[in-house]
């Protein structure tokens, strides 16, 4: 049990990383880690609604749609339970922190199509946790700790790749850049440094 859930922990923190690794929710990692404080929120925020949507849809899929045979709709129903989530959490943002919420602008209602979500959403939907966990050994049953524990540990690694990404920006706003290379495109270079770097992880 204890290997099973360390492998969860490092696979979807680093080794699947949803950005640099799975390449998804890239959206919010250009868009919105041109400052630490910024990526930070945006990732807390991500990885709550990625153990929300978790939380719910995965009771949903398991005790309601495979029974009603009606599992051809689990993305329109999954896209409709993150969308009413991040709706609450736009709403709750915008009364707790009025600062937080302009910062983030257009970035924060755009979660409800974040992939990365949606991503977790349908990755869970597995019968056995080897079947997206490397290492792990046949026959251990994904259940709904399991997948509480993988869309948390998923939502770490997100918040791990903005926060290293808007640090790396903040650094290279300060470094004599060639004019041609300012802004998006060296922005992109470091991004692809930073995806090799956590590629190794995949190869362990």
């Amino acid at each position: 049990m204890a290997a099973t859930i360390f492998l969860i922990v490092i696979s979807a923190v680093f080794s699947q990383n949803f950005i640099l690794v799975k390449f998804l929710g890239i959206c919010p990692f250009l868009g919105v880690s041109k400052k630490t404080n910024s990526a930070l929120s945006m990732g807390i925020a991500v990885t709550l609604v990625m153990l929300l949507a978790t939380l719910v849809t995965y009771p949903l899929y398991t005790y309601i749609m495979v029974p009603l045979k009606i599992e051809y709709l689990e993305i329109i129903f999954f896209i409709f339970v993150i969308a009413a989530l991040v709706q609450m959490l736009e709403k709750i943002i915008e009364k707790i922190s009025p600062a937080l919420y302009r910062s983030m602008g257009i970035y924060l209602p755009l979660i409800t199509t974040n992939c990365a979500i949606l991503g977790v959403a349908e990755l869970l939907l597995v019968n056995d946790v080897s079947e997206i966990v490397s290492g792990v050994a046949a026959g251990i049953n994904m259940n709904l700790g399991f997948a509480l524990l993988y869309a948390l540990c998923s939502g770490l690694g997100f918040t791990l790749a903005m926060l290293l990404m808007g640090g790396v920006r903040e650094k290279l706003e300060k470094l004599p850049v060639a004019k041609c290379m300012k802004g998006f495109p060296i922005t992109m270079v470091a991004a692809c440094f930073m995806a090799m770097a956590f590629y190794v992880f995949a190869l362990l």
